[in-house]
């Protein structure tokens, strides 16, 4: 069976397990990999709650070995911690790179791998230049070696939390935690039994089958039990997707969105440099400049976060769907158990938070909206829609202005629409949001009738 470039992604790489992701693939990716660390050439790796991630970890260690590479086995952790490994002493060692198996949050029979090299996301142009190489070189034979020093990274991860957040101790806010049945309670429940926190967990136990629900919180059907728990013996509850990299927040009155974590998180910092994706809402922009903070718009995708952040000295960033990225008191990657912990001490702190979300200005947004098309047509229908608005129809809204940086978000006098190639799936993402509910509407119907008239000129 040959290898197909689709499973090379923007942000990573991920297909379905043996049929795209089996023993030739990922040993050849495991090499090629391996033949790009430097210095020691020592990586560890770590794997989600798929019952397919301990076999991909044996084919992907064999391609390392196979490259020269010492390899550190973290056995079944959430992302976090395996980014964690970047940053601490390893029993004397040093890691040169990270790869994390995880299907994140697609269906169980999927799987994938997020790699860090340097300390640095290995993304984009990096990845497809990997797959190059990896389908010019398929009929390569690699011998299994699972050779491998197993390391324990989830105590030092445990210790640091508890250690950071310690004056949380004996914190009285009932929570409700939702893991989803990934991999947050691989050191969440001992982090907060460790801080004598109250708190109540659903689907804790790691299950890759995902016997409850999907493990995407970004998705409102799947916190129907969280929600239910919350709205009987609650305070606050939190939400975590299959890897822990991406966390919902809900109160008794909000399902809090990343853009609006963002603006809660920044009222603890002293003029923080926020970087906030093309779906997030003009009041997160607006409203961080009012304070005196730094916004910048960039493109989604969480490696193309972490390197704006470390290219621009940003204290945070976020995504509307969750993903939380902190380098004020943290190392600028996306942890859902840290950022759980941070909206725990702004509560402790005496921070409401519903009447903090009840003082922003009132907008109407849509979800994501997801416009099917094909790999081959969804980027040249982005061009064409850029190419349209060069001069639109008569009865479209006025144009302020349009910012390319990831798609087209166009800015109108009451709002904005957004229309970007997904880098993950073979869709359209569009979002819409304006001071007033019809313009909102109007907003979407003209900007979808734009993109029927790029899709039909195709």
């Amino acid at each position: 069976m040959s290898i197909v470039s689709s499973i090379f992604r923007e942000y990573d790489i991920r297909g379905i397990y043996e049929k795209e992701l089996n023993a030739t693939s990922v040993k050849l990716l495991g090499y090629f990999l391996g033949e790009k660390v430097s210095g020691d050439k020592i990586v560890s790796i770590g794997y989600d709650a798929r019952s397919h991630s301990p076999i991909l970890k044996d084919y992907l260690t064999s391609g390392l070995n196979a490259a020269g590479c010492k390899v550190l086995d973290m056995g079944m952790v959430a992302t976090p911690v395996n980014y964690y490994s970047n940053y601490i002493d390893i029993n004397g060692l040093k890691t040169n790179a990270s790869v994390m198996i995880t299907g994140s949050h697609n269906p169980s029979e999927y799987n994938g791998f997020k790699m860090t090299l340097d300390r640095s996301p290995f993304f984009g142009e990096a990845i497809y230049a990997l797959g190059e190489e990896i389908i010019a070189n398929q009929t390569m034979q690699i011998e299994d070696n699972t050779k491998s020093q197993k390391v324990d990274i989830k105590t030092p991860y445990i210790n640091f939390m508890v250690k950071e957040f310690a004056h949380l101790k004996n914190l009285s806010t009932k929570l409700v935690l939702d893991g989803g049945n990934g991999v947050a309670d691989t050191v969440i429940s001992d982090i907060f039994d460790a801080l004598e926190l109250n708190y109540e967990g659903l689907y804790l136990e790691p299950d890759g089958t995902f016997p409850n629900h999907h493990p995407d919180p970004s998705v409102e059907e799947n916190l129907v039990d969280v929600k239910a728990a919350l709205a009987k013996n609650g305070d606050i509850a939190f939400a975590y997707d299959g890897d822990a990299d991406r966390i919902a927040v809900l109160t008794h009155k909000y399902n809090i969105k990343g853009d609006q974590m963002a603006l809660l998180y920044a009222l603890k910092m002293d003029k923080p440099t926020v970087i906030g994706e093309v779906k997030c809402s003009q009041v997160m922009y607006d409203e961080l400049e009012r304070r005196g903070a730094k916004a910048i718009m960039y493109k989604t995708g969480h490696s193309n976060l972490k390197v704006k952040m470390k290219e621009t000295g940003a204290d945070l960033a976020c995504e509307v769907s969750g993903h939380i990225f902190f380098k004020h008191r943290y190392f600028g990657y996306d942890d859902a158990i840290y950022a759980t912990l941070r909206m725990l001490e702004l509560i402790a702190d005496g921070i409401d938070l519903d009447a903090e979300i009840d003082a922003l200005p009132t907008v109407f947004s849509t979800e994501e909206i997801k416009v099917e098309t094909t790999e081959e047509e969804k980027f040249l229908i982005i061009d064409k829609v850029k190419e349209l608005l060069k001069n639109p129809p008569a009865h479209f809204p006025n144009i302020r202005n349009i910012i390319d940086v990831d798609g087209v978000r166009i800015n109108f006098d009451k709002g904005w629409g957004l229309v970007r190639a997904s880098n993950t799936t073979p869709v359209l993402v569009t979002r819409f949001e304006s001071t007033d509910k019809i313009l909102a509407k109007e907003y979407e119907e003209k900007v979808n009738a734009l993109i029927l008239e790029a899709k039909e000129s195709l």
